[in-house]
């Protein structure tokens, strides 16, 4: 194949990698990886590094499933029985309210930031700004749909991964690898706050492994979009390439919580509106006073696109989910995502109304959730690709099967850990 074929072709393929990355770098890598280089340094370096070696094999799945079948997984839940596909609902329904509380009032904290809307009213308006950010998000997906998605997300993960890489760079002038002091003495893990904090930190590194259908839903819609069925080797380059994109940049926000928090003492800030402001005031700490208005808005686009992909993502699994239950067919469907789109959006608002304040309670409680449910969606999604069904020239090769139940012990451990251990 010529270069020029070549390239037409992978512009085909590229989308769906990129919307998982945009799903995960929002929450898990601007909150969590950063509070947690603020908090302990380096000093948990290995737990981002293991829950994304952990999860790989399971949204690798995702996309495998989607290419070798011409279905999500969502379909191949409800082929391993309606129990599997009802559980699967009562998964999606139980966490994409918090999941989505949780990126709403993020997003609309580096919005209220953005523009200081709270500082000139003098009140917190973050809520308010939230119902906002679900207006705009919620119309786009309902007239726009995966085209207008699609469009928005590339341009938004190339602004984000330049303003990243930069500030990094940049705080490593700033503050020198040596001058971050080694983690507290007294912290630990394994038990109490620092079990439930590791547990939250893991839960959605590099995102929840319930969102794994999402992988295989983007992957049918871009073969939709585009007329064109690609190879699975292309198909599992392109995730590829969106996993590692994610990856990275998870291990440059904590470098960046270390080098600029934990270095200076300088403590995390926990409201909505001072989490904001914090975060970028780390960035232009490390880049300069000028490049205020650049990372505040890259900050905000990173998370309205992380809004955004999050909420196509639920409404067409729930709609699919509904659907493989109740045998609707496809020409329903758009109705289903359009009615899951606006209801994941109001019970979303609805925390957000709840928990006004404190940013981490909405976090913790949905990366925490999304930890719990992962070995029972990881354990699925495994079975899938292995059962005699499933294409022989598609099987995962023997050292992703080896990665994955590895995987799968890692994912029940840490569950049964944080059970027991609190």
């Amino acid at each position: 194949m010529s270069k020029a074929k070549h390239a037409a072709h992978w512009t085909q393929v590229l989308g769906p990698g990129i919307l998982f990355a945009s799903t995960a770098i929002g929450v898990s890598h601007l909150v969590q990886s950063t509070r947690a280089g603020a908090l302990v340094g380096f000093g948990l370096v290995w737990a981002v590094v293991a829950a994304n070696v952990a999860k790989y094999p399971f949204f690798e799945f995702g996309s495998r499933y989607a290419n070798a079948t011409g279905e999500s997984l969502v379909e191949g839940y409800r082929s391993m029985g309606k129990g599997a596909a009802l559980l699967y609902l009562i998964i999606t329904i139980s966490t994409c309210f918090f999941v989505m509380g949780a990126i709403g009032i993020v997003t609309a904290s580096f919005l209220d930031n953005l523009f200081g809307i709270s500082n000139a009213l003098e009140v917190n308006a973050t809520p308010a700004v939230a119902v906002g950010v679900f207006a705009l998000a919620t119309s786009l997906l309902f007239w726009g749909q995966y085209k207008a998605l699609d469009s928005l997300i590339k341009i938004i993960a190339g602004v984000l991964l330049i303003s990243t890489v930069g500030a990094f760079i940049a705080a490593l002038f700033h503050t020198p690898l040596s001058a971050v002091p080694p983690p507290p003495i007294d912290f630990t893990p394994w038990s109490g706050a620092g079990l439930a904090f590791l547990i939250a930190l893991m839960g959605w590194m590099p995102t929840a492994v319930d969102l794994s259908s999402w992988n295989s839903i983007w992957t049918l819609e871009r073969i939709e979009q585009t007329g064109y069925h690609p190879p699975l080797r292309d198909t599992l380059r392109e995730f590829n390439v969106g996993f590692l994109f994610s990856a990275g940049l998870a291990l440059l926000f904590l470098g960046l919580g270390a080098l600029l928090f934990y270095a200076h003492h300088v403590e995390f800030p926990e409201g909505t509106a001072a989490f904001a402001s914090g975060v970028v005031q780390l960035y232009t700490e490390a880049i300069g006073s000028w490049s205020w208005w650049i990372i505040a808005t890259a900050a905000f686009s990173a998370m309205l696109g992380t809004c955004i992909a999050c909420l196509d993502g639920y409404s067409r699994s729930l709609a699919r989910s509904i659907a493989s239950l109740t045998g609707s067919g496809s020409s329903k469907r758009t109705l289903h995502e359009r009615l899951s789109l606006v209801g994941v959006a109001i019970g979303a608002l609805t925390l957000i109304l709840v928990f006004p304040d404190d940013i981490t309670v909405l976090v913790d409680i949905a990366t925490t959730l999304s930890f719990l449910v992962a070995p029972l969606v990881a354990g699925a999604n495994l079975y899938l690709v292995t059962r005699k069904s499933f294409p022989l020239e598609a099987r995962p090769p023997r050292w992703m099967i080896f990665l994955s139940w590895g995987g799968l012990l890692f994912l029940t451990g840490f569950s049964l850990l944080f059970l027991f251990g609190r």
